[in-house]
Order: structure tokens, then C-alpha cells, then sequence
């Protein structure tokens, strides 16, 4: 039996989200923007352990491939703020049921 072309295309998507979300930080970044957009400072202190180097690096891929939008908001102070894009708010509702068993089972 051969695998149609509608198939494989599938595979190909599944295989470039799994690619996305096993990068270590990604889904505990999309998680906590699930809610209301943040600073970076509010990232990092959800999230101790993640240097501010690499929250910097996994913030900019998000952002390229379209799961966060990086706004500058232009009021004394300047400000970055970061929020899901309606891609993201998606793919954060697809991990929440990961994130619930998480909590449940480890």
C-alpha cells in the first residue's frame, strides 16, 4: 500500500509542530502568555530557571514563525510586551491537555 500525497502532507505538518514544541522552554513560554501578554521581565519570573539568554533566543524563533507578536508600546516608560498570535492561542489550547496530565501524573 503507498501512502497518498494528503498523507504524507500530514506527516510533514505534524512532524514541523512536534519540531516547535519539544524545543525545551517553547511550551512553557506559550503557556504563560496563554492568559494576557507579558514583559519579558514577566516571562523570566514565571519562569526561573530559563536564562535570559535563551528566553530571548526561544522568544525570537516563536516570533518568526508567527506564535508571538512582539508589540513596543511607545509610552514613558517604553515597553516590549509579548502576546500570542490567534496561531499561538491555538497551539497553547492544543498543549494545554499535556500541561493538565503533567500536573496530574509527574
Amino acid at each position: 500500500m503507498t501512502k497518498t500525497r494528503s498523507t504524507e502532507d500530514v506527516y510533514t505538518k505534524i512532524n514541523a509542530a512536534y519540531q516547535i514544541i519539544e524545543k525545551k522552554w517553547m511550551c512553557t513560554i506559550i503557556c504563560s502568555l496563554m492568559k494576557e501578554p507579558k514583559r519579558f521581565s514577566e516571562i523570566n519570573s514565571k519562569i526561573p530557571e530559563l536564562s535570559n539568554r535563551m528566553l530571548t533566543e526561544r522568544v525570537k524563533e516563536l516570533e518568526d514563525i508567527g506564535i508571538v507578536f512582539r508589540q513596543v508600546i511607545t509610552d514613558r516608560p517604553i515597553r516590549t510586551e509579548y502576546s500570542l498570535t490567534q496561531k499561538g492561542q491555538d497551539l497553547g489550547k492544543a498543549i494545554k491537555p499535556i500541561q493538565d496530565w503533567a500536573k496530574h501524573w509527574l
